[in-house]
């Protein structure tokens, strides 16, 4: 039996490329809308959305104002009269066709779901991120899938942790571990609902403020932490039967 049962798993930038994603969706949409996609546009949008997402945090604005808000200042930004509701729908279509996976992410949740419970919480848009998750193949190894948009809370909130505890009926959370690349959101606040906590942190950055209980580099580094020794035995056995 695994040394954890669950594991809470956040999607962009711990298994998602969402940096792949997103730069490929703005492009698309600044094309669409005629919106000069230069370096420093790129570089003004992230800083504006960086801002947000933070307010998001903190709980001083809606997702769904977050949403159109981001182009609304963009527009300003640039001095440029831009349809911002209808720039917003634009980009979360664009984001949604695009699924671009982190080196190791699906043979990893593909050898985890053979021994623990699997399930993503994740901030963002549940259209966009459900897409996503399907087209790469990542939904066939998970029990759950909770966002932000439609739990009605978003991490660093525990209520978000809290409805997927309770919708997998798991009781106990000691054998729970919450896996993401952000201190702010995933590790804050996992460490707020009582869980156990693991930082995938490929770049060596020293851990400020919240402490998580592991750091990892790579994803394939979970197995150790998550795996007793006759399941690390079985790691990339071919005959094994994945759940799907």
């Amino acid at each position: 039996m695994a040394y954890y049962h669950c594991l809470l798993l956040d999607a962009d930038n711990t298994l998602l490329d969402f940096d792949a994603t997103e730069h490929k969706a703005l492009l698309e949409t600044f094309a669409e809308f005629d919106v000069p996609a230069e370096e420093e546009t790129l570089e003004q949008y992230h800083q504006i959305n960086k801002g947000l997402w933070a307010a998001l945090d903190r709980g001083e604005i809606r997702i769904d104002k977050l949403a159109v808000e981001r182009f609304v200042r963009l527009g300003q930004t640039l001095g440029l009269r831009l349809d911002a509701p209808r720039m917003e729908r634009a980009y979360q279509d664009n984001l949604a066709k695009h699924a671009d996976l982190l080196p190791g992410a699906l043979e990893a949740v593909r050898e985890l779901s053979e021994v623990a419970t699997l399930a993503i919480v994740s901030n963002g848009f549940e259209r966009v991120q459900t897409s996503r998750l399907v087209q790469s193949g990542l939904d066939r190894y998970m029990d759950g899938v909770f966002i932000s948009e439609k739990v009605g809370a978003a991490k660093p909130n525990r209520r978000v942790f809290e409805a997927a505890l309770n919708a997998l009926g798991v009781e106990n959370r000691d054998k729970v571990l919450v896996v993401g690349d952000s201190l702010r959101t995933d590790i804050l606040g996992g460490s707020r609902a009582g869980l156990h906590t693991c930082w995938l942190n490929p770049e060596g950055a020293q851990p400020e403020g919240v402490q998580p209980t592991y750091t990892i580099t790579r994803l394939e580094e979970l197995y150790p932490i998550v795996m007793e020794e006759e399941e690390l035995l079985n790691v990339g056995a071919k005959n094994r039967k994945h759940q799907i």
